[in-house]
This record gives structure tokens, sequence and C-alpha cells, in this order.
């Protein structure tokens, strides 16, 4: 049976896992990248890009089956999907929905792109970025990310 384009876009729903929708277009891979999630994944994914939204215009979409969001990982998809929001899914329904938020310190996630930085040297030392309108700020170096954070995302 053959669709017609204004029936809109079918993707498999999934029984227990995580749907992240209104991710910003283009930055669904980015999310991907940030979760660790590789072709050799054993996890069920569907991965829409560049789809229409009534509210974004165009989205991207990840479906995760079988694995639930950790706090950490919903913060690191924030810095290159701020509008993103995670839907925890338990038998076919949505159990629960989750906001990202920017927090306004992150340790650990962001690599400093200043190579003088004290985070990039061969101390035990973790780069730490204040959050700001502007971008990202270094702890250390005070050097400014405006601008494909995903470039710098550990």
């Amino acid at each position: 049976m053959k669709r017609k384009p204004e029936e809109g876009l079918l993707i498999s729903p999934i029984r227990n896992g995580t749907v992240i929708d209104h991710i910003d277009p283009g930055e669904g891979l980015s999310v991907l990248r940030i979760l660790g999630v590789t072709g050799r994944t054993t996890e069920c994914l569907s991965i829409a890009t560049n789809v229409e939204s009534r509210q974004m215009g165009k989205k991207d979409i990840v479906k995760i089956e079988n694995r639930e969001l950790k706090k950490e990982e919903v913060d690191r998809i924030s810095l290159v999907a701020p509008h993103a929001s995670i839907n925890i899914i338990r038998e076919f329904r949505v159990e629960k929905k989750i906001g990202v938020e920017i927090p306004p310190l992150i340790t650990g996630v962001i690599r400093c792109p200043n190579p003088g930085c004290i985070s990039n040297a061969n101390e035990p030392i973790q780069s730490s970025f204040h959050c700001r309108s502007k971008g990202y700020r270094c702890r250390y170096c005070e050097t400014l990310i405006t601008r494909d954070i995903a470039t710098y995302i550990i």
C-alpha cells in the first residue's frame, strides 16, 4: 500500500526507551555522538532529520530502544539541542517528559579549544565552562566558545 505524502512521517513506535524530540535541525547526529551511539550499537535506533514541525519549522528526532538517559546525558544534549524534549517510553506509552536545561557550570564535557589551557595539559584537571548567553566561557583561560559546540564535546 502506497502512502500519500500528506499522511506524514512513519517511524515505528518503541516499546521501552527514549525519544528525543525537538532537536534543532541537523543536530540529530550530534546527539547520537554525544550519547556514544555508533554504527555498532545493539539498540534499535531511529533518526529523522529535517522533518516538518509546527513549532520549529524543521526538527530532528531520535528514538533509542531499551535505553533511558541519565541526567548527565540530558545535560550534554542541552548543549546542541537546547529546545529538546526527552520522552521516556514504557510499554509504548510516554511515562515521563523531561525538558532539557543548560546547567550554569559544565565540567568534564567540553574540551577547551585553547591548546595552552591548563585543562589540555597533562594535569589532573577537568575542563570547566560557565554557560553564558553568548556562549561557553572556560573557567581557567576565559576562552569563549560561541558556535559549533558539538565539535568540542568530549
